[in-house]
């Protein structure tokens, strides 16, 4: 995630913020651009104004309960950003533990949607295609009824679930220690779900299959048959040689999503350290002996999956080592084989294909 500046002080602001803390001008995201614009407090103006005349953004129907910072830059008669608009459901914010877990939710979501941009990949809307678009029901259990079947993070065609209850953190930290997984979070669910759809979308609807089953496998194995097994006897034995976490062992779909998802996950997170000048990534074109650190490296255009990953496991090697002086966990807690290195690779490759696609 880069750093972005207030265009009314040019101070240095965040992709979270709703205002600045300098000139307290309202904040806004543009995500046509990718910059964070300032509007006047007052009367939501954008600051400063052009030729002295006041320009007046809409902003999303979410900003005030949802607490959405994104503009709508076109003329989509819901009102909603480009993130919102792919909301089927949201709990009942009558509820106000409901409203708290719901904004952390989209926070989250608009996290996902800033890398969805970034890369250029294709966003169609349940609206406009109600069996296939991608859409979010996020759900919450009803605490007075023993009838409800339990909400579970998942998948279909398109519409990502998500529980509610995922955005307290120490419910999902309890979740993620009884399924023993090393790594669970808002974010993350978000990229793994978005993975299946985007699976249906390059994979599915293009037949792209042998070229995705050569570095998967076949997706045509028994899906329920595997998650069973999987539960039942836990991941195979050697899975870390070809695997980037154990659930990724039970099936191509899911081996495929974990995948996109740490993708995800190193492109923003280089982005995130070149941002602050934490400088990882060697300049791989010149000889070792005159190899220099540079600040320009910019993860969501990098041109190969090597770079990437050359730039990632000293950043990984760093963030874990600080981490471990002060007590904690490991941030990253992965070890990447040359087979997950592969499968990185093809990942990389039909993103950029998209991006370049679509210019």
């Amino acid at each position: 995630m880069r750093l972005f500046n207030c265009t009314n002080c040019s101070n240095v602001v965040h992709f979270e913020n709703t205002g600045c803390v300098s000139c307290h001008a309202r904040l806004a995201f543009k995500p046509s651009d990718l910059t964070m614009v300032a509007l006047d407090s007052g009367n939501g103006a954008l600051l400063p104004a052009v030729n002295a005349q006041a320009v007046f953004p809409k902003r999303c129907v979410n900003a005030e309960v949802g607490g959405c910072n994104w503009l709508v830059e076109d003329d989509d008669e819901t009102g909603f950003c480009i993130a919102c608009r792919h909301n089927v459901t949201i709990p009942d914010l009558s509820v106000s533990e409901n409203v708290e877990n719901w904004q952390k939710i989209e926070l989250a979501k608009r996290g996902l949607f800033y890398s969805l941009l970034r890369f250029r990949l294709p966003l169609v809307t349940r609206r406009q295609d109600p069996e296939n678009g991608l859409g979010f029901d996020f759900l919450a259990e009803d605490p007075q009824s023993s009838d409800d079947e339990p909400i579970l993070t998942g998948h279909a065609d398109g519409l990502i679930t998500l529980n509610v209850v995922e955005a307290h953190d120490a419910e999902r930290e309890a979740r993620r220690v009884a399924l023993g997984e090393p790594f669970r979070t808002l974010l993350g669910h978000f990229r793994h779900e978005i993975a299946h759809y985007y699976w249906n979308v390059l994979i599915r609807d293009r037949n792209a299959f042998e070229a995705c089953r050569a570095v998967f496998g076949d997706e045509r194995a028994d899906y329920g048959e595997a998650l069973n097994r999987h539960y039942r006897e836990g991941p195979q034995p050697g899975w870390e040689q070809w695997f980037i976490s154990a659930y990724a062992a039970s099936h191509p779909w899911e081996d495929f999503a974990e995948t996109f998802a740490h993708y995800f996950h190193i492109v923003d997170a280089l982005d995130t350290a070149d941002a602050f000048g934490l400088r990882t990534n060697p300049d791989v074109e010149t000889p070792a002996e005159n190899i220099e650190l540079k600040r320009t490296f910019d993860s969501y255009r990098s041109g190969s999956a090597q770079t990437l990953i050359r730039a990632w496991v000293p950043l990984t090697l760093a963030i874990n080592s600080i981490n471990r002086s002060m007590g904690q966990p490991d941030l990253y807690p992965f070890v990447m084989s040359e087979a997950v290195f592969d499968k990185l690779a093809y990942i990389h490759q039909l993103i950029r294909s998209e991006a370049s696609n679509s210019m």
